[in-house]
């Protein structure tokens, strides 16, 4: 065979074999584009009845009544103990030590864990150690965000804690007690404390469990375990003096002026590289959110079209603007972002400025020099918390996973149903879609049909995934007036049920008066 016969039989190979490679491309763009055109299709077409409208019950919302708290239907918070609750005995098994990982909201979850870990097993539990943050590299600790000593007390009834691990001594000196460490199972159930844990802990005088960030289960099928929780979420954790005092003069300075709204926007870099959501941004922007991403996620394969439409997808400042509009609040609505380095810059925040011009955060409130001193890292973090948590409005822009979100909406919660508004991205993904391509008429109304159908922080049935920090109803309430004697309020006299915790009923008295009342500050 003639050299140039060969050399064109190899150059139409290599076109042919080009052309299929193009043709697979293509063919793998199509199908994304219709798995997205259906995803987005099926998600629309699920909300719509044949007489063209949502498939939603949607209530009559007047937004100036969003300002106040949520209906409770009789609901009141309570996680007082409800059956015998006996006082740590006088001999425990050993001692607990466990290191919280995480942000700030992740350690107080794991706190709690770590108690009710320590009542499971008849442990004495040693102060938790706050892991120094990752992205804040803040080693503030326990004692730097929380009240030991009111920690320590509020819990007396309940748990034994101590500050640090006793000395021992061994060959005639004195030395620490050295806990023997173990890395809990995630989402370990009751069984595996009091067992394996229980087994070390009895056979070395004390364990330590790290990491401690989701080691013990949520969903446990012991009512007072999970009050035990609320106890320790809602009363026992309460931030240092200078932090609350901080927090409740931003938030009177905030008031002064009439009601504010309190937003977590979530649209920074990790959540952003987390959901794989990159294509909106620039190539150099994109190359900053998928190093991040390697770097700190699993691979996995995602793509953005898909990812959007089915609400996987943080919502951009934009769309919490026209969200917001679309339900009746206008330009005069005064905002406190909750928020750390937005990405992507001024451009994204341009919009939702031009819509909600008075927009504030902790560092455009109060005294300069008292905030640069005080809202670094978590202790930042823990401002942020605070101030949403007493807003009269909270609107979480991604819930999940997100700690602070989901903490603050429980605790709103508990603290007398405060209103929260929680958009449906997944609902809401279709309606902006068709708007970028074009489809603007009854954007709005469209809008409003999915944000009228929320709770806004009501007493409401608590359905996976949400988690109980986000929804601790109905075990950390109840009616003072219940048919089903199951949710009655314990007696008024609650020394009648446990005269040791006579401090719960005076706390939970001074809670629905202050969500009545609409004070400015609150003792947790």
């Amino acid at each position: 065979m003639r050299r140039g016969e060969v050399s064109g039989r190899r150059g139409a190979h290599r076109q042919l074999k080009q052309l299929s490679g193009g043709i697979r491309v293509f063919l793998g763009r199509l199908s994304v584009a219709v798995c997205v055109l259906l995803i987005c299709t099926i998600s629309l077409y699920s909300t719509i009845r044949s007489d063209g409208r949502p498939n939603r019950s949607v209530k009559q919302v007047n937004v100036d009544e969003l300002w106040e708290t949520a209906p409770n239907d009789g609901w009141r918070p309570s996680s007082a103990p409800r059956s015998k609750w006996p006082p740590p005995p006088n001999e425990s098994n050993g001692y607990l030590r466990v290191r919280c990982n995480g942000g700030l909201n992740q350690q107080r979850t794991a706190i709690c864990n770590a108690v009710l870990a320590a009542r499971i097993m008849n442990a004495t539990l040693v102060l938790p150690e706050l892991d120094a943050n990752s992205f804040w590299h803040d080693d503030s600790g326990f004692k730097g965000i929380y009240d030991v000593e009111h920690f320590i007390n509020s819990l007396r009834y309940d748990v034994k804690i101590v500050e640090s691990l006793p000395d021992i001594r061994v060959n005639g000196k004195a030395k620490k007690l050295k806990a023997f460490q173990l890395r809990p199972p995630r989402d370990a159930p009751v069984s595996w404390y009091t067992t394996a844990a229980l087994e070390k802990m009895k056979e070395h005088g004390a364990i330590y469990l790290t990491p401690f960030s989701h080691r013990l289960e949520e969903e446990i099928d012991n009512a007072e375990y999970q009050r035990l929780r609320c106890r320790v979420n809602y009363h026992a954790l309460q931030f240092k003096p200078h932090i609350m005092k901080l927090s409740n003069m931003i938030v009177n300075k905030l008031r002064a002026q009439g009601h504010f709204m309190a937003i977590h926007l979530r649209f920074e870099m990790d959540m952003l590289a987390f959901a794989g959501c990159v294509d909106i941004f620039n190539k150099k922007e994109q190359t900053i959110l998928k190093k991040y991403r390697k770097e700190n996620f699993a691979e996995k394969e995602l793509v953005y079209n898909e990812r959007r439409a089915i609400g996987k997808c943080p919502l951009t400042p934009e769309e919490v603007g026209l969200i917001l509009r679309a339900m009746g609040f206008d330009n005069s609505t005064r905002i406190y972002l909750a928020a750390g380095e937005l990405f992507g810059g001024e451009r994204f925040m341009k919009p939702f400025r031009t819509l909600f011009p008075h927009l504030e955060n902790h560092s455009t409130v109060g005294p300069a020099e008292e905030l640069a001193a005080n809202t670094r890292g978590l202790l930042g973090s823990a401002v942020d918390y605070m101030v949403c948590l007493l807003a009269d409005i909270f609107m979480p822009t991604y819930d999940g996973p997100s700690n602070f979100a989901n903490n603050v909406m429980g605790h709103r919660l508990y603290y007398g149903f405060r209103t929260t508004i929680q958009p449906d991205r997944k609902a809401l993904a279709p309606i902006f879609v068709a708007r970028e391509n074009g489809e603007t008429a009854g954007f709005e109304e469209a809008v409003r049909r999915v944000m009228y159908s929320l709770e806004f922080g009501g007493p409401h049935k608590r359905v996976r995934p949400e988690s109980f920090y986000t929804n601790s109803w109905p075990e950390c309430f109840c009616q003072m007036s219940a048919k089903n004697p199951a949710d009655q309020c314990p007696s008024e006299n609650i020394a009648d049920l446990n005269s040791r915790l006579q401090w719960e009923e005076t706390d939970d008295s001074e809670n629905v008066q202050n969500s009545s009342n609409r004070t400015e500050s609150i003792d947790i």
